[in-house]
């Protein structure tokens, strides 16, 4: 019978590949005793049967049940399945967004009086927490260009509590040298965290780069199913007890029915991201030769002027990247994707649904020069046949250059 109430140890990694561990991560003896899908385990109060067994959990309120908000076992799966994906790593925590975790990863590292600085390619939530949030408390956020690499030395001042990275950028994709920021870094005091949702830990592990939080929404691709909101930060032993402090002091907290469904997205992840990664590939290399693009921005394609970066630090790629047209404006995209039969027009990504959504980085970035002159459009590869995306994607190029005939 499961005794809940003690947490079982992290097994230690025993080297199997990735993909093997992804089916096996977070079913330790404890949280399922033989049931292969860990139960989703939903609870707020938790009864002791005497003052002694209370008192106990008192004392060590992390080692097993003590109240909902510090998870049952089905968090606790999910929790452990991540840390163990991330080498270098001490724990995650969860959270009920993308944008809850690099929330808490700042908060728990920086005071009033402090300064971050921020890549100017980062997540736009991100940016306005940092503008206002992090501001009312008197944290000051600077941006600094992401291909700054080991010159970010030249930005960090005696109040410099944290970097914050993004690589790549979601909209834009520049890569940012983490082994460098990360050295310079460390010789400063100073902490680096990064946003790792576009590689998640299969294709970059950031902790083994210097990094020590490394965050990710996984709304996107764990989930992989467009259901559920969630964000996880999992932290080295140096800043974990922080982390995991600062997440219960702010009262976060994720469902275990949502916990249930990530784990469930985790189990299929590397084959999902396989295949977002040869469509979305196949697609890019296809939209380099089309007449109304100006070019692509993908890391993974010879092209990306940080390829060599991606390749060297990265394991693979995913499914989402840009294009920039050769002319027109915002109002122009409207004739390439509103007709679009496989693309859906929204937000988010890492879905099994291929998704556009146009991008304006006019109103965005503060540091550095926008990286086109042509509209851009982002594309996330969902699960579809890389020859329907295409076929799609030509009707829409073609309706979008109607609109200039005669100019």
């Amino acid at each position: 019978m499961i005794d809940a109430r003690r947490r079982p140890a992290l097994p230690a990694d025993d080297g199997s590949a990735i993909a093997t561990r992804l089916v096996h991560a977070g079913r330790q003896p404890g949280y399922a005793d033989g049931i292969v899908n860990p139960p989703v385990w939903r609870a707020s109060t938790i009864l002791f049967a005497s003052l002694a067994e209370l008192d106990a959990a008192i004392k060590a309120p992390d080692k097993g049940l003590y109240y909902g908000r510090r998870g049952t076992p089905t968090q606790w799966a999910l929790e452990d399945a991540l840390t163990g994906l991330e080498p270098g790593a001490a724990g995650t925590k969860l959270f009920p967004s993308g944008v809850a975790a690099i929330a808490t990863s700042l908060l728990a590292v920086v005071r009033q009086g402090d300064d971050v600085l921020i890549t100017d390619s980062a997540y736009e939530p991100t940016r306005l927490f940092a503008d206002r949030m992090l501001r009312d408390f008197g944290v000051t956020a600077r941006y600094f260009d992401p291909r700054i690499g080991g010159d970010i030395a030249a930005l960090i001042t005696p109040a410099t509590r944290a970097i914050l990275l993004e690589s790549p950028g979601s909209l834009s994709f520049e890569v940012q040298d983490i082994p460098a920021i990360t050295s310079v870094a460390r010789a400063a005091g100073v902490v680096t965290m990064i946003d790792n949702t576009w590689a998640t830990a299969l294709r970059l592990q950031p902790l083994a780069l210097g990094c020590d939080i490394s965050i990710q929404a996984i709304t996107k691709y764990v989930g992989g199913h467009s259901d559920l909101m969630m964000g996880a930060a999992t932290a080295n032993a140096a800043l974990w007890p922080r982390l995991r402090d600062a997440t219960y002091r702010l009262g976060h907290h994720v469902s275990a029915d949502d916990a249930s469904l990530a784990l469930r997205g985790l189990r299929t992840l590397a084959l999902r991201l396989d295949r977002a990664e040869a469509t979305a590939l196949t697609v890019a290399k296809w939209l380099e030769q089309q007449p109304a693009v100006a070019r692509v921005l993908h890391p993974a394609l010879p092209s990306h002027p940080d390829h060599g970066l991606w390749k060297r630090d990265f394991s693979g790629a995913t499914g989402l990247f840009s294009m920039v047209l050769k002319r027109g404006e915002r109002r122009h995209t409207a004739a390439l994707i509103d007709d679009l039969a496989h693309f859906g027009i929204g937000f988010s990504w890492g879905g099994y649904e291929s998704l556009v959504l146009p991008v304006e980085l006019d109103r965005i970035r503060t540091a550095t020069p926008i990286p086109a002159s042509g509209p851009i459009i982002r594309l996330s590869i969902g699960l579809e046949d890389a020859g329907d995306l295409i076929a799609d994607l030509a009707a829409g190029l073609t309706r979008y250059e109607a609109q200039f005939r005669g100019e």
